[in-house]
């Protein structure tokens, strides 16, 4: 990630004004790390092309830490794309009660893409934009219980250390 200096002071990215001056886009609370996953796991879901720049965008409107939001977007990669856009296209299919699903002609030249392209956008889209909005709740949640869980978990330790080093020293 660049410099966060650089970011705030690039001449292209003036339009964000103060938006960039946001602390929560470069500090680690438990409320900017939760909505950074809700934002990076929902745009990973994205079948689109700039889902960082997506990414990065939503971060800066709600306030989420911008490096997690953005690093988020990589669970798609080459390898992971495939099966999370097919589980995406079977569950638009689902929603939308499509009986027939990808053809199976083994020829594939420019107009069977097209084709096909077609018929799977709508189902693509809708299952993708649900499994974002399912996905990006439940990190959301997960790592908001996850911070408060690790936060009482030290504060009991630094509790329990404290009585011990009171009871070790008293005569």
């Amino acid at each position: 990630m660049p410099d966060e200096h650089k970011l705030r002071n690039h001449r292209h990215l003036g339009w964000l004004g103060r938006h960039l001056h946001d602390p929560n886009l470069w500090h680690l609370t438990r409320k900017s790390v939760a909505r950074a996953f809700l934002v990076g796991l929902f745009c990973a879901f994205l079948p689109i092309p700039g889902q960082m720049l997506v990414a990065a965008l939503m971060a800066v409107l709600i306030s989420s830490n911008l490096p997690i939001s953005v690093g988020l977007v990589f669970i798609t990669n080459p390898l992971t794309m495939p099966p999370i856009f097919y589980l995406s296209y079977r569950v638009g299919v689902w929603i939308l009660g499509i009986e027939r699903g990808i053809a199976s002609e083994r020829s594939w030249n420019l107009h069977t893409i097209q084709t096909e392209l077609a018929s799977i956008w709508w189902p693509l889209l809708l299952g993708s934009i649900l499994c974002g909005i399912i996905s990006g709740l439940i990190g959301y949640l997960l790592i908001n219980r996850f911070w408060i869980w690790h936060v009482n978990k030290s504060w009991r330790r630094r509790i329990l250390a404290r009585s011990r080093r009171r009871h070790r020293d008293d005569p």
